[in-house]
């Protein structure tokens, strides 16, 4: 349905918006991931906090674990071809009020993600360029800039993204190769495969590790997002989908035992090996400092920001693909449904995305008054390690739902689609995600770094679980105050097509 907007905005797209290749998508997927903060960043901090040193292994369990859950996942995506990708999926396959939920907290979840590393980037610009010419500003003035330059982003078409995302990506894995070959010619303790086998991952702190695993792959599940903007979307969103989990699974896998060798196993796990000062990214570092001096620690410096640029950049174009499917559909408001005739950029979900993300950290910037300096980098420790944590929270419940909605959107009509794809490989993943996601609830505290729970530990999954339970009930109001709404609920690509395009099937 045309809006009674400007005449340069639509509510549908067009062949013309089909821009994106099993590549471009491919990196949208990894740009997620941010594979040189994970290394940096995630991995360390795994290490020092869970003491296992089995990490690696643990990345090739959950890569296969997502791996099962993507061939449900694919097989689902050749009939469904909607930016509200799961919600589509869950509407579909569970019903309409669970998939209003699962929009609601895909909507949380994403935003919580990208806003969340927004701190981090806000202070390593600080840090970096404090280090270099002796003043950094507040770490919230990068943060505004850095909004500004993503929702211009946002608004343009989706390959400029794709583009952009691609160079930021290729330099990554460049950098963390020749880390990986460094580490492995120089290791600390002399050359061990330990860290590869499954008993060194199956030990007490397993769960503690699978649960900061998980949310290195977040951004992975996001391919069908980009269904209504892929040339091919039966054939590019599976491809680039098994694509991406392949690739971050096996370089995460030989990256982060390259970090063990290059500090050493018994070091890296050993909360007495290592200080306060040097866990963490400084692990990482000051290994490249070492072994290939400090132009090169400068220039990781500067690719560890642009991979959380890259980062930036993906989450908002999965918030803002989001809110246009809601909108199109009238569940949220109809403004949001709307796209830039000339890019198909889902201009108004880009800038609510953008002015949400503002608030947030304003709101955050006002609360830094009462912190204490020496308890570590505010916005690292709050923004960061809160919504990071939040939205890996919210992303695996999702994959959870999604894993059902298989199930439930094959039982009904098999559709030439074989057992495996439709009810094994779902079933397979319900448990294992469910498995995941009950591990991380469970070692909530732990992720956020608390010694013992606070106001904080229940407030934070409340902002998630709350507002989706209250969504599924306002999709019930739905079904008897406005039928037509709850009827396109999860269909509404399905409509726009048929309207707009002839009658062509999406993607053929």
């Amino acid at each position: 349905m045309a809006t009674s907007g400007p005449p340069t905005t639509s509510s549908t797209r067009t062949a013309a918006h089909r821009r994106l290749g099993v590549l471009a998508v491919a990196f949208m997927i990894v740009a997620a991931s941010a594979p040189l903060t994970v290394v940096a960043g995630g991995v360390t901090s795994a290490y020092s906090v869970t003491h296992v040193d089995g990490i690696p292994f643990g990345y090739l369990v959950l890569a296969a674990a997502l791996a099962v859950f993507a061939i449900g996942y694919a097989a689902m995506s050749r009939f469904i071809t909607d930016a509200g990708a799961f919600y589509s999926y869950v509407s579909q396959g569970i019903g309409r009020p669970t998939g209003v939920g699962a929009s609601v907290l895909a909507l949380i979840a994403y935003n919580a993600m990208q806003i969340g590393i927004w701190g981090m980037l806000g202070f390593q610009v600080s840090s970096f360029l404090e280090s270099k010419l002796g003043w950094g500003g507040p770490w919230w003035l990068w943060v505004i800039v850095g909004i500004v330059i993503v929702g211009v982003l946002g608004v343009n078409r989706v390959d400029l993204s794709a583009k952009v995302l691609g160079v930021l990506v290729a330099l990554e894995f460049l950098v963390v190769i020749v880390f990986d070959v460094v580490a492995f010619a120089n290791p600390a303790e002399g050359f061990t495969a330990a860290p590869m086998t499954p008993g060194n991952l199956f030990v007490p702190g397993v769960g503690a590790v699978l649960a900061f695993g998980i949310a290195a792959f977040m951004g992975f599940e996001s391919a069908a997002i980009y269904g209504e903007e892929s040339k091919d979307p039966k054939r590019t969103i599976p491809r680039a989908t098994f694509l991406a989990v392949g690739v971050i699974g096996v370089f995460y896998a030989i990256s982060s035992w390259a970090l063990a060798l290059a500090v050493g196993p018994s070091k890296i796990t050993d909360p007495a090996g290592v200080s306060p000062e040097e866990a963490g990214p400084p692990l990482f570092f000051d290994f490249v400092a070492e072994h290939l001096g400090v132009i090169w620690v400068d220039l990781m410096s500067v690719l560890f920001i642009t991979s959380l640029f890259a980062a930036l950049v993906s989450f908002h174009n999965a918030v803002s693909r989001y809110a246009f499917s809601l909108g199109r559909e009238g569940v949220l408001p109809r403004q949001l449904g709307t796209v830039r005739t000339a890019s198909g950029a889902p201009w108004a979900g880009s800038l609510a995305q953008s002015a949400l993300a503002l608030v947030v950290i304003i709101g955050f910037a006002i609360g830094e008054s009462g912190w204490n300096p020496e308890s570590g980098p505010y916005p690292v420790l709050t923004i960061f390690t809160w919504l990071t944590n939040l939205g890996a929270f919210g992303l695996v419940l999702l994959m959870v739902l999604v894993s059902a909605a298989v199930i439930g959107f094959f039982r009904r009509d098999a559709r030439d689609v074989g057992a495996g794809s439709r009810l094994i490989a779902p079933i397979v993943a319900l448990v294992s995600l469910g498995s995941v996601w009950i591990l991380i609830l469970v070692n909530w505290d732990v992720l956020l770094g608390q010694t013992e729970s606070t106001p904080t530990t229940f407030i934070l999954p409340a902002i998630l679980l709350v507002p989706s339970i209250a969504a599924v009930l306002w999709a019930y109001w739905l079904r008897t105050a406005k039928p037509d709404v709850y009827r396109r609920i999860g269909h509404g690509a399905d409509e726009a097509d048929a309207a707009h395009l002839g009658g062509e099937a999406v993607g053929g």
